[in-house]
């Protein structure tokens, strides 16, 4: 035994020491607080770990993620997160994936296999998520989050604690659409115009425009309009991409032609400074002299640099030639395929950044480095080295608490104003929770050959005693997330393979009925051409409803959320935290 050893089992006593070294461990996300978590875990006693993420390594990354090195630059996080960990202790079993943990082939069964599950994720859909495979595998989740100097830890578990969507989350901080399209005023409206509007419409299916509020005053139905119109002209540009007039063409319609029509508009003005178009012949030679002039600032690195104007004029061309080549590439396998939006791709940030600096600087609006610009994009705060120390300390304290056994006095850990840690007790789930409240049952079906019906009249018709759902014919009501593929009054799908309407390996489908008693199935996939649906796990009974108590709270509620804030702007306005009264959401990479 090491001296490392010795001193966890006279820590932690024999019994846990033992539970600990015997456990297996999922960590989800090497980022931020991933990095400090891992460490943690190895230097903890824990022995068998597996880590996943999808992401790969960024410069903007090294000020805060310390098992990565300038050498590490664009290579997976998990696996480097990995190398980097056994160093500290070699003897420790590590798998890393580079994978996104939605993928089909992390189904409840895989789930299954660990202990407890750590999450350490930046991505809401994500940790919305992996808190539905939890509480269908009946495995605790320790969830965290960090936001500046503020953060916290807390267990999740079935029918005991609150799980994440036990507390309404916040909706996406939505933008006027006049303000976006035709008055910006600080840098955020320039960055959303050019991520949510322009590279969706050049790039994708403009899936993003939902941060563009639409509301029923005329002046926003008026840009409503034009924004149609403006959506048309550049859908004929389009024909271009590829060529080598595309990225004249572009420019040309969005920082000039739109502006020049701007400018028409002379009531808009009155109160305002004009917006000053953008001539692309005249931009050529600026950018020509300047680059004779140029000289490397060697002391800033390249991410955290304000570029000019003309630099800016010069990466918005050669990302929109890069990024409409890989469309025409795409397009030639697929007619329907289109590029999406990720802010580590280096491609889609640059264009985005100088997109929206060319616009800032049409609006006389600040401009705004690479690394600023993809922290806003992302709705991203960085994150403060020290404070995802503290929670990751925190998260293994919740892990040793799970292992124990005692989840419901495994109490909440806040990091508040002031560097206070703060205690609260976990709240019991919220009846009306529409994810832990639901029952859960795991159903493999054969993809190809399983019909919609064959679900229905497997499981979800026959009644209790016979092992289904129970559901009346007349009341049976389907969705797939947010999308209804069955009811009464619509059964287009009911003889469609499973596959046809768009369901895979991991898809949870929610089954209600007129009383409003849910029902999650999880869809797993089988083989079989003789056994197309086959229920794996017992249809739970109805849970009894829960009345949730707070008088045993160890501190005033609203002293522990001082460690939370609601929609707020940081650093002039430009950043955006989305967040509600009970989580850190969208915290750290």
């Amino acid at each position: 035994m090491t001296g490392r050893e010795a001193y966890n089992r006279a820590i932690l006593g024999e019994e846990l020491y033992n539970k600990v070294a015997n456990s297996r461990v999922l960590l989800v996300g090497a980022g931020g607080i991933g990095c400090e978590l891992l460490k943690n875990l190895v230097l903890s006693g824990f022995r068998d770990i597996e880590v996943i993420d999808l992401d790969t390594i960024d410069i903007s990354n090294l000020n805060r993620q310390f098992l990565f090195q300038r050498q590490h630059v664009k290579k997976a996080k998990a696996h480097v997160a990995k190398e980097s960990a056994l160093k500290f202790n070699p003897s420790v079993k590590i798998n890393s994936t580079q994978a996104n943990i939605k993928d089909p082939q992390f189904n409840v069964q895989w789930f299954k296999q660990f202990t407890l599950v750590l999450n350490a994720l930046d991505n809401l859909d994500a940790r919305r998520h992996v808190n539905a495979m939890c509480l269908a595998a009946n495995i605790p989740l320790v969830e965290s989050g960090t936001q500046g100097y503020l953060g916290q830890a807390y267990v999740i578990k079935k029918d005991v604690t609150e799980c994440f969507d036990c507390q309404p989350k916040p909706t996406p901080t939505t933008y006027p659409v006049c303000t976006i399209r035709s008055t910006p005023s600080a840098p955020i409206h320039c960055i959303v115009w050019a991520k949510s509007y322009l590279f969706s419409q050049l790039f994708s299916n403009s899936e993003d425009e939902d941060v563009l509020e639409p509301d029923s005053s005329e002046e926003n139905a008026n840009e409503l309009a034009a924004l149609a119109r403006e959506t048309e002209e550049l859908k004929a540009i389009k024909a271009a991409a590829g060529s080598t007039d595309y990225p004249k063409m572009v420019f040309d319609k969005v920082f000039n032609v739109d502006v020049q029509r701007l400018l028409s508009m002379e009531s808009m003005w009155k109160n305002r400074k004009k917006p000053s178009p953008l001539n692309y012949d005249m931009m050529v030679k600026s950018l020509q002299e300047k680059t004779k002039e140029q000289k490397e600032d060697g002391q800033m690195l390249p991410d955290q640099k304000v570029w000019s104007l003309e630099e800016n004029f010069d990466v918005f061309k050669e990302t929109v030639t890069r990024l409409s080549s890989r469309l025409v590439k795409e397009k030639e396998k697929n007619p329907e395929a289109t590029l999406s939006f990720d802010k580590d791709d280096e491609d889609a940030m640059k264009f985005v950044t100088a997109a929206s600096n060319l616009r800032a600087h049409i609006f006389h609006i600040p401009t705004k480095s690479l690394f600023d610009a993809k922290s806003m994009a992302g709705n991203i705060i960085p994150a403060i080295a020290t404070t995802n120390a503290v929670i990751a300390g925190v998260v293994v304290m919740k892990a040793f608490g799970v292992l124990r056994g005692n989840i419901e006095n495994n109490k909440r850990i806040y990091l508040t104003t002031g560097s206070r840690l703060v205690q609260e007790a976990n709240s019991q789930p919220n009846p009306e929770c529409h994810v832990c409240r639901s029952n859960t049952a795991s159903v493999a079906v054969n993809f190809e050959m399983a019909t919609l019906n064959d679900l229905i009249q497997k499981v979800i018709l026959p009644p209790v005693e016979k092992g289904g759902a129970g559901v009346p014919e007349d009341e049976v009501a389907i969705m797939d997330g947010s999308r209804i593929i069955y009811d009464i009054e619509y059964d287009d799908n009911v003889n469609s393979p499973l596959k046809d309407i768009g369901l895979k390996p991991g898809t949870i489908l929610r089954v209600s009925d007129d009383d409003g008693n849910d029902l999650d199935l999880i869809l797993e996939t089988i083989e079989s051409k003789d056994d197309l649906v086959r229920l794996m796990t017992p249809i739970p009974s109805t849970k009894p409803v829960l009345k949730r108590k707070y008088s045993d709270l160890e501190v005033n509620r609203d002293d522990a959320k001082k460690a939370k804030t609601s929609h707020q702007d940081m650093n002039d306005g430009e950043v955006v935290i989305l967040e509600d009264d009970d989580e850190l959401v969208v915290l750290d990479d």
